[in-house]
């Protein structure tokens, strides 16, 4: 079993910064894919990226060359850089792992994009 836990939400202004962190714990080396989707109040759950136990990267096409999704396998730890950030990107960001055909997510972390 793994759980996963986010930090590093919060407001930002249009053009700033922001750093997610995703920690995992748990059975962490069946994890084959962690990876961040967000939520905005009346929209479905998209994927902003993910990356897989091998380190490859898939981006969704509006974040791309603004959002960086990295991990430190000491750590158990996968990070979201977000620089350039929009009004739009604004939602609640959750982490999760996928164990097999298994999801965990964590319990999610807000993001405001607003001056």
């Amino acid at each position: 079993q793994v759980q996963v836990v986010e930090s590093g939400g919060g407001l930002v202004q249009p053009g700033g910064s922001l750093r997610l962190s995703c920690a995992a714990s748990g059975s962490i080396r069946s994890i084959r894919l962690m990876g961040w989707h967000r939520q905005a109040p009346g929209k479905q759950r998209d994927l902003v990226a993910h990356i897989t136990s091998s380190g490859a990267t898939t981006y969704a096409d509006s974040v791309k060359g603004r959002f960086t999704i990295s991990r430190d396998n000491a750590k158990n730890t996968v990070y979201l850089q977000m620089d350039s950030l929009k009004p739009e990107d604004t939602a609640v960001y959750y982490c999760k792992a996928v164990i097999g055909l298994s999801v965990t997510w964590g319990q999610g972390t807000q993001v405001t994009v607003s001056s």
